[in-house]
């Protein structure tokens, strides 16, 4: 049996697109878990070394070069208390940011992470690694009065 020409050619773009959708969901459960790690930091070490670790350069919950996952904190009226890849963002309130459709996304991010579990909230955001607006889907958990989360780009 022989392959055509053309049919090599579409062989890699198929690759690449498949290998894309199966990065997605592994990144799930790294994304959970870095927001669970944050809360257990958070109870140990108090809310002030959290947000400051979160918000440090070098902080284990900042975004390392390379790297996709970070986690943010918000207050629940939409205070950016900390990010760990737009450090621009302290103590800006983004209760009214919407996305392309229409969907407040910090009012999304609260209102999930304060269901009990927490749990996934799903939004269209500029992705800094493209400059191109994308799917991302952030888990987010309450704590404490403040909601931590982390995104992952669908």
């Amino acid at each position: 049996m022989s392959i055509h020409p053309r049919r090599l050619l579409a062989l890699p773009a198929a690759l690449v697109i498949t290998t894309a959708l199966l990065a997605q969901p592994a990144e799930r459960p790294k994304a959970e878990a870095m927001v669970k790690e944050g809360i257990a930091f958070l109870k140990a070490n108090g809310k002030e070394a959290f947000l400051a670790e979160v918000h440090k350069p070098q902080g284990r919950f900042h975004v390392k070069q390379g790297g996709t996952l970070y986690l943010f904190v918000y207050d629940l009226k939409g205070v950016v208390l900390a990010h760990g890849a737009r450090a621009n963002l302290l103590g800006v309130n983004r209760w009214n940011v919407k996305d392309p459709d229409g969907v407040y996304n910090i009012q999304e991010i609260i209102k999930t992470g304060q269901k009990k579990g927490g749990g996934w909230a799903d939004m269209k955001v500029e992705n800094p690694a493209t400059g191109k607006v994308e799917n991302k889907t952030s888990f987010c958990l309450a704590e404490g009065g403040i909601v931590v989360g982390c995104g992952i780009y669908k």
